[in-house]
């Protein structure tokens, strides 16, 4: 099954260092992203907090919803337009409750009974992975496009996938299915900036769904 638009899904590397916010400027000016999700793992809440007063105006500015990882609290407090949770990241059913009218993310790894539990507790989206090799994180599931097929030929609910995804090698799970393609290398490590990392991405998923839409026709 293939999506009919699949859009860009940004996160944010795993540090961030000062002057970032002219990084993501460039980034969010080049093309399209659904939202952007700050995730600094281990960092005290204060920093957190200091980065998402900086970072979220910048996001809405460019129509961009601005989730904050792990902590559905912290993102209600500081008026976040979301929160993406990990499976150890606290009740879902009580962060939804928490996020009335706002976005909840789930991670599901490659687990599909994971995925229907997520959609029980009303989970915007549902994000499968890893599906490659990453260095941003240790990556202890392995996921494959069948799931991004399963999940989008029966469920209404978007979905997200991520891990180690490029320009290069993001086409299968264009085709697939996927709503989102969740990236921070491809984009943040591109050799001519984030700005044509996003270009870069925008493009490949444009030519994915070319590439599917012109092979049904053909058929």
């Amino acid at each position: 099954m293939s999506p009919d638009r699949c859009r860009l899904y940004l996160i944010t590397p795993p540090r961030l260092e000062p002057g970032f916010e002219e990084r993501l400027k460039a980034a969010l000016g080049a093309g399209d992203v659904a939202c952007l999700q700050l995730r600094l793992k281990d960092a005290p809440e204060a920093e957190v907090a200091r980065w998402a007063e900086r970072l979220m105006p910048i996001a809405q500015a460019h129509d961009v919803a601005f989730l904050l990882n792990d902590d559905a609290a912290l993102a209600a407090r500081l008026g976040c337009d979301g929160a993406h949770l990990g499976q150890g990241d606290g009740d879902h059913a009580a962060a939804r409750r928490l996020l009335e009218g706002r976005i909840l993310g789930i991670t599901c790894h490659a687990s599909r009974h994971l995925a229907m539990l997520a959609g029980e507790a009303g989970a915007d989206y549902v994000a499968f992975g890893a599906f490659f090799p990453t260095t941003t994180k240790e990556a202890q599931h392995r996921a494959t496009p069948d799931i991004l097929e399963w999940w989008s030929g029966l469920m209404e609910i978007p979905c997200v996938a991520i891990g180690g995804i490029t320009a290069e090698n993001c086409a299968p799970l264009v085709r697939a299915g996927a709503d989102f393609l969740a990236v921070v290398g491809a984009v943040w490590n591109h050799p001519e900036g984030p700005g044509a990392g996003v270009a870069a991405m925008n493009a490949a998923i444009a030519a994915a769904i070319a590439a599917e839409g012109g092979a049904r026709d053909g058929a």
